[in-house]
Parts: C-alpha cells; structure tokens; sequence
C-alpha cells in the first residue's frame, strides 16, 4: 500500500488513531441505564459529534431516539452534483461481562501481542475511528468526492429498535445513495470481505407455572408436576439430536453459496473443547449463515449453590431464534410461540412474550458500489480479492433502511473478525485492519464517485 497517498496518509494517521479509540474506549456507553450511567452514553455521544464537526461537518445532531438513547448525525456535503453516501457506526458497546476474566480492564485501550484491547475496540468504536479515517486521508488527497452523512448508534447493542423508528419517523434524514455499515468484519484477519446477508433474529421469554408454590420434594416429589422440569421439555424440543433447530412449521433454511468455512477452522475460532462435537449438519456456512438457530440465553430458577429439596412452582427462560434471510421475524416469532405452547407437557401453564425483533438481510452484490469496493480492497489488501460473506448475527437497521430506501445501495464491512472476540471478554482489534479498512473505504467513496 505504500505506493498510494492515501495509504501513506491513513499510515501516518494511525498513531492518532490510537488515542482517539482510547478516549472512545474509556466512556462505558452501555445503553443498559440499569447497569451503567447514562452520562457515560452521553459523553461517547458528544465526543462523536465534536469529531464530526472538527472534520467540517454540517448539522450536527443528537438524535432523542424513541428508546431513550441518543444517535448522532452529521452531514459533510460534497461537491455539486456528487452521490451521498451514509457511513454507519454504533458507539454503544456490550457490557464487559466478568472483569476480572479481561486481562486488562475493559474500558482501558492497552496493547499487547500486536493488537488493541478494549470494549468497543472492534464493535463498533472502531468502525467510528475508520470511517473518520477514510474522510481525513481523502481531505489531504483531493478532498471527498461525495456528499457525506453519518449516524452513529446509541443503542444497537441493546436491539432497542430507537434508531429504526426514529429513520421510519424522518426518512428524509437517512437517504443515501450507498450506504456503507461498519459494524461487520473480514473473514479472517487479512482477507477482505464483505457481509452480504445479515439472519433475522426474535427473542421470546417463556414461563411456566404449575403450582401456588414450592413444594418438599421429598413430601411431594413424583406427583406433583415441577416447573423447572417442564421448561427443560419444552427446551430440549427446540433441537433435533444432532443439535439442529427444530421450531414447527419452521423452515429449515438452505445451503450458503458464497465463501466457505472449513470445519476445523471454524472450531478454532469458535474455541470448541477437544472432544465435543460441532452441532447441525451440513457445511458450517450453511449452519451459521442460511439456517435457523436457536440460544437460550438465560434460564430463570435457583441456582445450585444454596438449592433446597423443592419441586420448583415456576420456571422462565429467554430464548433467541436467529432466522436467515427469506424468513419473516414476525412470522418466526409466532411459529416458536407456538412450539412453546405446544410442546409444554402435563397441562402446565405457559405464557410467551416477544421481547426482541429484527428482520434478516440481503444485499444486491450486481450493484456498481460492490465493483467500486471490490477494486478498493485490491488496492488495500495487495494479492487479495474481496469475498462474498454471511453472518450469523442481526443488524436491524439493514432492513429498515432497505426497506426505506430501495434504490440504495448497502455495503457490510467492519473489524470485527474472528481474533477480535466481539461480544466476549477481552475484545481486541487489529490496527492492521483498521488501517487496511481505513484505505479501502476511502478508496471505495473515490471509486463510486467516479463510477
């Protein structure tokens, strides 16, 4: 990369970099006010909008979503005539989990091994330094050649929905021509990739009842029915014996055309245990890109330490249902209600709540902005071609924005890749592929502009 301004640009950039994702990192923005201040949301949130307005830009914003979070807007207008484009982040973050699993704190930015800890590092702090990247190496070669808006998120983390309503309720706002999401991330760290399919998701909490209250299991146990017992029935029947989602009436999604994922790779990634099988079958892009998967993320009943001999009256759990593009969320959401419910045994009273929808995604990878990346990430990873991805996880706001503008153009890429650990205790990014990325987006809104 050496050879191009711009690069050497984005390289002489990336010691300013660093500190500027170290101020970010520093603010725990969780949009969990139970958890965390919302003061700390609050400062991540004017610390985005005085680096947007130190880059020129225009109507600058703090977005009172619907959900009690705030967004940032910005708009750098380019020259007359030029395309829009609408660049993605969120500033919010993951809570950080157990801290004293992370080796260095979470909200501090620390180096080691040649990569850079920190909650947000990768997602998606990170994707707020890149994009800030991109316009100031374009700035110093020649200046943007296309309009600019960008949003940064409150609240993604939280799948709260604010900005999604909010981009319903203004939807002149965040019209773009392209639109580029920074919260996705290459295959593996050094081949670069875009993300062309997002899964939906619905979370459904479940409670059974089936007693007034806790009985002696000793006095009662063996007649009376346990509510503990029967969640774990109801559970179970989400999986077929080999691990695959069974949700009645659900389909069971198709097979991944694009890039694969070699099964032992994949182990390492996912850092499966000697021994223990992968589950579902078929190719593991298949698994994890096109298919349904269901998680239960938390059961609610007594934990062993402290445990009585009681038959237990009432037992809840949240469980989450990823569903690949070409199912509607809405429609799966009623199809593992209703799993729910049927499945529960001995007449025991369950109640079902939706707490968490979003629809999957798809892009059109024929249109001129896929081209104008593809040349860009050839330029940034030399020897590489751009790939063709999925992801298992869910951005709502893709499909509110697809749906909103039609004729536009989206683009997936990010940092987050396999090393960076996003979601779990001691994330990281690799400054390599910020400074790669960095290249590649502006590289990118060069390339379209001229197309």
């Amino acid at each position: 990369m050496s050879s191009n301004p711009v690069a050497e640009t984005v390289a002489s950039l990336m010691p300013r970099a660093k500190e500027e994702l170290t101020e970010l990192v520093a603010f725990k923005s969780v949009a969990d006010f139970d958890q965390f201040p919302r003061s700390e949301s609050e400062g991540a949130a004017r610390w985005v909008a005085d680096a947007l307005r130190a880059e020129g830009f225009e109507d600058i914003a703090f977005l009172d979503t619907p959900d009690g979070t705030q967004s940032v807007y910005g708009y750098l207008p380019g020259p007359a005539g030029a395309r829009t484009v609408l660049l993605y982040a969120h500033y919010d973050v993951q809570p950080p989990l157990d801290e004293s699993a992370w080796l260095t704190p979470p909200f501090e930015l620390t180096e080691r091994d040649g990569r850079w800890y920190g909650r947000g590092t990768a997602d998606c702090k990170g994707g707020l330094v890149m994009h800030l990247l991109a316009l100031r190496a374009l700035q110093a070669n020649g200046g943007v050649p296309v309009h600019v808006k960008v949003i940064a998120e409150g609240s993604e983390e939280m799948a709260t929905g604010g900005l999604e309503r909010y981009a319903e309720a203004h939807p002149e706002l965040l019209a773009a021509d392209t639109i580029v999401i920074g919260d996705a991330g290459n295959f593996r760290v050094g081949l670069p990739t875009v993300t062309t399919t997002l899964r939906g998701m619905t979370m459904v909490r479940v409670q059974i009842d089936t007693l007034v209250g806790n009985l002696h299991s000793g006095q009662f146990g063996g007649a009376a029915p346990d509510a503990l017992g029967a969640l774990i029935r109801v559970l179970d029947s989400l999986r077929a014996e080999d691990g695959s989602t069974t949700v009645d009436g659900l389909a069971p999604g198709s097979a991944w055309e694009g890039l694969q994922y070699d099964e032992q790779q994949f182990r390492a990634d996912a850092k499966v245990l000697d021994g223990v099988e992968l589950i579902g079958s078929g190719a593991v892009a298949d698994r994890i890109w096109s298919r349904p998967a269901v998680t239960v993320m938390g059961i609610d009943c007594p934990p062993v330490v402290g445990a009585t001999p009681s038959v237990q009256s009432s037992a809840r759990a949240l469980i989450s249902l990823r569903v690949p593009p070409g199912v509607d969320a809405a429609e799966a959401t009623k199809l593992l209600q209703a799993h729910l419910e049927a499945h529960t045994p001995w007449g025991a009273r369950v109640h079902t709540e939706q707490v968490g929808q979003g629809q999957a995604f798809s892009a059109d990878t024929t249109s001129p902005a896929y081209a104008a990346m593809a040349r860009a990430m050839a330029v940034a990873y030399p020897g590489q071609e751009m790939q063709y991805a999925g992801q298992g996880g869910s951005i709502p706001l893709c499909n509110t924005l697809a749906a909103l503008y039609p004729d536009a153009e989206i683009l997936l890429i990010g940092l987050s890749e396999p090393e960076a650990q996003i979601h779990a205790v001691n994330e990281s990014v690799s400054p390599e592929e910020l400074e790669r990325l960095s290249v590649a987006e502006a590289l990118f809104l060069r390339n379209y502009a001229a197309s």
